[in-house]
């Protein structure tokens, strides 16, 4: 009863907007500011049957059980790992399987990291098992390890003052958590500042905002005519006790010992499924998340979470019997977390089309409550997002906010293309991110139900305006 009930409102709104007006001449709207809140505010049965369906209907909790029978099954999924490529053979039977149309695999090349063994030890001035996790891309020690003193250091402004202490030594960085986008620089920058002023190896204070001494991975970054030294992130607690005991005068020796490796590039897949636009099919509003994790953990926070939900958006729609305007598209992004990898060659393989592409959607900092949408765009389009958000007043989500980038859709934004990501619980996703706490311990699934909601309608009600979203 429910399909019936809302196959006539999607009827009759389709109705509403095909009444042969012209909408555009030489590529500008002709309508009004008003014209277009009338057409959104006209969605607003749509968007309660979507919400309905998702947090109080048959769906609700199905993008969390769809995710746990994921992340129990593959566990981890590294960039260049079986595990990765085995979940994105299941996805893609997924999805067939719940009848999306245009379900394929485009081919990409990722990059294959190790860890290896690793460990770390403080033998001076006592004996103490250091929790380690090595950083992407990281080379490892020789066999034998690397033995030496440490130097402690609070910012890369310290670092130059005392570089002539560095040389010979392992720079353990204790930098304070400002926020992940000013901190991180640390984790994907120090090896190479310890490596220009002598150090053998660095080891940085994790970039989270809580520990229960948990090591926090990530990846980090060389750069040419720069020596390449080990690196590695080191807990919160152990950072700040051995810039404690630096700080009285004692010395710290350290042996570290890892076997990470990097191999040859690899073949992987970016995801597709599509509901097909049923009047600008060629037009395109992109809803993603990436199926990539780091290899501690399960990979469900970051990014299982956003990839099922937006998955789940899809489902949403096509439940309901709806088929937006313009064509729905699910990527499923590879080898994220080694920097938008899989992305830029999708951005490679498409941009041709840029100018078909309404909005392209990232989820990828979590499923907690979601808070608002973030976007970046044009001011017109802004107006317009804040309209498509009155529409979730039901679960009272509603702001729109400015930086709607995300690593896989910079791509696309940088280029003009309007872009939008969810806003999530910040403070609590640094708690587990990159580390052996994202488990789906982590995972609420009433909350991803709301944020599977906040994703469906409003990718479906841009996919289905008359309109694409104005640029700049």
């Amino acid at each position: 009863m429910k399909f019936l009930i809302f196959a006539f409102f999607g009827g009759a709104h389709l109705l509403s907007l095909c009444s042969g007006k012209a909408i555009y001449k030489n590529g500008i709207s002709k309508r009004t500011f008003q014209e277009i809140k009338e057409e959104i505010a006209s969605y607003g049965d749509v968007a309660k049957a979507i919400i309905n369906l998702a947090v109080y209907g048959k769906a609700q909790n199905r993008s969390y059980e769809r995710l746990a029978l994921l992340v129990d099954t593959v566990g981890p999924r590294l960039s260049g790992s079986k595990n990765l490529e085995k979940a994105i053979q299941i996805m893609c039977q997924n999805l067939q399987q719940d009848g999306l149309e245009n379900v394929h695999l485009e081919p990409v090349r990722i990059p294959h990291w190790e860890r290896g063994e690793e460990s770390a030890v403080m033998l001076e001035p006592r004996i103490h098992k250091i929790a380690i996790l090595g950083l992407g891309s990281s080379i490892g020690t020789p066999p034998e390890g690397i033995t030496a003193e440490v130097l402690v250091v609070t910012s890369f402004d310290e670092l130059q003052r005392r570089a002539s202490e560095a040389r010979g030594k392992i720079v353990v960085y204790n930098q304070p958590y400002i926020n992940y986008s000013r901190t991180v620089q640390y984790r994907t920058q120090g090896a190479v500042e310890a490596a220009k002023v002598g150090a053998l190896a660095s080891l940085i204070r994790s970039v989270a905002s809580l520990s229960i001494y948990s090591p926090h991975t990530g990846i980090q970054e060389y750069q040419d005519g720069v020596p390449k030294i080990p690196t590695a992130c080191i807990t919160v607690e152990d950072a700040e006790m051995m810039s404690r005991m630096a700080s009285r005068g004692i010395k710290i020796v350290i042996q570290l010992k890892m076997g990470a490796k990097t191999y040859p590039d690899t073949d992987s897949f970016n995801t597709v499924a599509e509901i097909t636009g049923s009047k600008y099919p060629e037009q395109v509003v992109l809803v993603s998340g990436h199926l990539d994790s780091w290899d501690v953990g399960q990979g469900a926070m970051d990014d299982g979470g956003g990839a099922f939900i937006s998955w789940e958006a899809l489902s949403l729609i096509k439940d309901l019997g709806l088929r937006p305007k313009r064509t729905l598209r699910l990527v499923l992004w590879t080898a994220e977390e080694q920097g938008g990898v899989g992305a830029f060659q999708y951005y490679q393989l498409h941009k041709v089309n840029i100018s078909n592409y309404s909005l392209v959607m990232e989820s990828d900092t979590g499923t907690f409550l979601p808070t608002g949408l973030q976007f970046t765009g044009s001011e017109k389009a802004r107006a317009i997002m804040e309209e498509v958000m009155s529409l979730l007043q039901p679960l009272n989500i509603t702001q729109v906010l400015s930086h709607g980038e995300g690593t896989d859709i910079n791509f696309w934004i940088q280029a003009g293309v309007p872009g939008a990501s969810l806003l999530d619980d910040l403070y609590k996703y640094f708690f587990f991110h990159h580390s052996h706490g994202d488990t789906m311990t982590v995972m609420d699934p009433k909350q991803m139900n709301v944020a599977a909601a906040v994703w469906a309608v409003v990718s479906y009600v841009v996919a289905d305006m008359e309109e694409m979203l104005p640029r700049s």
